[in-house]
């Protein structure tokens, strides 16, 4: 068995403790709220005080918090996440079709990040305080100043309104049209993925400097290899350490980001499937999508945890 991947088994163990506590504190949160799943459940039809506790006693809300809490945990593992209060459709249903789109911006919003990131952070460090590094560094601090709502607003109203080169909102699916879904998703991918892009670009700038400035550098262009292929082959993949680091932490950015973007756009994904769970008063949904949400920032660290570990060779001989 290699390194890595014990070292994910052990990873993947301690995801077991870590996951029922974001369940636990989820399920103490939406237990603790001011909704009430009976009047939820029953909104607009004036239940009498008895079908109230018909419903209580029926689905555990009148049994010690204990026992609701592994009753609750129980339906988790086999794929229960309740039931609408609203539709009266299984929440992991709503789940399932709104996760995809969301995961579609997500993914893309981070792709679009790490690419401008590299680009700007290596650029302004090898033309480090010269034209190029100051062009960079101000467009970079502009971007962390610039909320990703904001962006949103600006881009609909100058490129979509104005210029009529996007759509203002609204989805299309990329399997009946994948210039269209690029359109759609173009605009909410950029105001998603700005701000990481400026903090990680300002982040990539500083660990490159860091490593140009090592003897190996200095030794193996002295010894005639060509600056780029340094670059390229020894500087980056040690420079990129500490940014995979904070990359990990800014996809739960990104997640949490898609709700408000996903809402400005008209997007059909889990963040608009929360903030109309919100307003309706139905929490089952809004708990689907929390611990869903949850979930999916765990994986994901998990990933840049491994590939953390792949490319830092000395911490993964350490932990082995």
């Amino acid at each position: 068995m290699t390194a890595v991947l014990r070292i994910l088994l052990r990873r993947v163990a301690l995801l077991v403790p870590l996951m029922l506590g974001i369940v636990l504190f989820v399920f103490l949160v939406m237990r603790f709220s001011d909704v009430d799943p009976a009047s939820a459940f029953f909104q607009g039809a004036n239940p009498t005080p008895r079908q109230l506790h018909d419903f209580r006693e029926e689905h555990g809300l009148l049994d010690p918090l204990p026992v609701r809490y592994a009753d609750f945990v129980a339906d988790l593992l086999h794929g229960d996440m309740g039931t609408s209060a609203l539709t009266r459709a299984p929440v992991v249903d709503q789940v399932t079709t709104a996760l995809p789109l969301t995961l579609q911006l997500t993914f893309l919003g981070l792709g679009v990040a790490v690419v401008l990131s590299l680009v700007g952070g290596v650029t302004a460090a090898i033309y480090r305080d010269r034209l190029p590094d100051q062009i960079i560094r101000v467009v970079s601090l502009t971007g962390v100043a610039a909320p990703g709502f904001w962006l949103a607003l600006l881009m609909i109203q100058y490129l979509a309104v104005d210029l009529g080169w996007f759509p203002t909102g609204g989805y299309v699916n990329p399997a009946d049209s994948f210039t269209g879904w690029l359109k759609t998703m173009t605009l909410p991918a950029l105001a998603l993925s700005l701000p990481v892009a400026a903090q990680l670009t300002r982040i990539v700038r500083t660990a490159v400097v860091e490593e140009l400035d090592k003897d190996y550098v200095r030794t193996a262009i002295g010894s005639g290899l060509p600056p780029r292929v340094v670059v390229g082959r020894n500087v980056l993949r040690n420079a990129l350490i500490n940014p995979l680091t904070v990359l990990g932490l800014r996809v739960g950015y990104l997640l949490g980001g898609a709700v408000v973007i996903e809402t400005i756009f008209s997007l059909p994904g889990m963040g608009k499937l929360m903030i109309d769970a919100v307003k309706n008063g139905d929490p089952a949904v809004v708990q689907g999508v929390v611990l869903t949400t949850a979930a999916g920032f765990v994986v994901v660290n998990l990933v840049i945890d491994v590939l953390y570990l792949l490319v830092n060779p000395r911490l993964r001989d350490a932990t082995a």
